[in-house]
């Protein structure tokens, strides 16, 4: 099953959403105001990153800013940052979409392809070589 944490007054939240939709992708929304992440789940998202912490962090929230006035994240320890992360989920970016092997932070209309199950890409791909060769 795939993951859709989003926080609802975002664009990019909205995108996602309806790119799964349009997809006839079933997910499990999840609105992080109302239940936030926790520490083990961001743990367990940690898994599938490639730089980390960074990977979750919006770098142009309002909270980052605030923030980054008084104590960077990037200068936590790691527990002390993912307890901030689950205390403050405007910190992450969003949305972030996940199952149980592949993670997207953010809205971005190629890679979230990669939630397309195998065998709809197959089909798709056979149905534009037989298309191309017609």
């Amino acid at each position: 099953m795939i993951n859709l944490c989003v926080l609802p007054s975002t664009a990019s939240c909205r995108k996602a959403h309806r790119w799964l939709l349009e997809h006839r992708i079933p997910f499990h929304e999840r609105n992080m105001n109302a239940q936030p992440l926790t520490e083990t789940e961001i743990k367990h998202l940690l898994q599938y990153t490639y730089d980390g912490i960074d990977d979750l962090i919006s770098t142009k929230s309002n909270a980052y800013r605030q923030l980054s006035k008084t104590t960077p994240i990037e200068d936590m320890p790691l527990s002390e940052a993912v307890h901030v992360l689950s205390q403050t989920p405007q910190l992450l970016r969003r949305p972030i979409i996940f199952d149980d092997h592949r993670l997207l932070c953010g809205f971005n209309q190629d890679e979230i392809r990669m939630f397309i199950p195998r065998d709809q890409r197959v089909l798709k791909m056979k149905s534009l070589a037989e298309h191309q060769m017609a």
